[in-house]
């Protein structure tokens, strides 16, 4: 199974994608999250400690490694498009709660032209990640879907947006819809958090497909106080945990009829 969940900063995409990882690995499966978001903080959500994370440098920032591997150098402008990547998981992934964490990083362009070894490397272990036939592969990225390919969301089971009530979440929905469309993916699920009342619920339906949207977590103080301990909410929120749950359930329902 291979999900990515993208959204717009702090809609909780990183809250949602860590406890789906955590329930997967719960389970008993092989389990294996990569953080593509520049603000990374998924391994705090999956239970890492600071300690731990800050002995981690995302693969984008290994210079040597990305020289290495694509012959990319200062003098050297030729460089390979399809590099050796299929070590790079398990040599350089962190284990927690039965999770393997891989800080992948971003690729800055703002400003400075494409940096593009490290976006061939970026793209080449997406790829590689989605072709590991034996993983439960959940994709924290950032809200635009620039580091995917088309040869890559051929293996791409579900895109799941993650929204709050509001217009500009709704805006970020119908972006992504639009980008996953244009590289052949037709379905794109959502998953509404922060939902306070039933007056947000409503506001969501009115605005999302029914056979789009995959459920709601609610507002809970419990996931605050879960960041504010540097914890995991897994292990924090019962409740956001149970309703993870049952969004999982349809996710694992919906994959089981084939659904994309």
């Amino acid at each position: 199974m291979k999900i990515a969940v993208t959204g717009k900063g702090g809609v909780g995409k990183t809250t949602f994608a860590a406890t789906l990882a955590r329930l997967y690995a719960q389970e008993g499966k092989h389990v294996l999250a990569a953080d593509v978001d520049p603000d990374a903080n998924l391994g705090l959500a999956l239970g890492f400690s600071e300690e731990d994370l800050d002995s981690i440098v995302p693969i984008t920032r290994m210079r040597k490694l990305i020289q290495e591997r694509t012959g990319a150098n200062d003098q050297n402008q030729f460089y390979k498009l399809n590099p050796k990547v299929d070590d790079i998981p398990d040599a350089y992934s962190k284990t927690c709660n039965g999770v393997k964490l891989l800080v992948l990083g971003t690729v800055e362009t703002a400003g400075s032209g494409c940096v593009c070894p490290e976006h061939v490397m970026l793209k080449r272990i997406i790829n590689h990640l989605v072709l590991r036939s034996n993983d439960v592969v959940i994709l924290d990225m950032e809200a635009g879907l620039e580091h995917l390919g088309r040869g890559t969301t051929e293996g791409m089971d579900q895109f799941i947006v993650v929204i709050e009530p509001g217009a500009r979440s709704i805006q970020t929905y119908k972006n992504v819809k639009r980008l996953a469309a244009e590289l052949g993916v037709r379905q794109v699920r959502v998953v509404a958090n922060k939902v306070r009342n039933e007056d947000d619920e409503a506001f969501i339906r009115s605005k999302i497909p029914q056979e789009d949207l995959l459920g709601f977590i609610h507002y809970n103080s419990e996931i605050i106080d879960a960041d504010r301990q540097g914890r995991s909410p897994f292990d924090v929120s019962p409740n956001a945990k149970a309703e993870i749950s049952i969004i999982k359930s349809r996710i694992d329902a919906d994959l089981s009829k084939g659904g994309k």
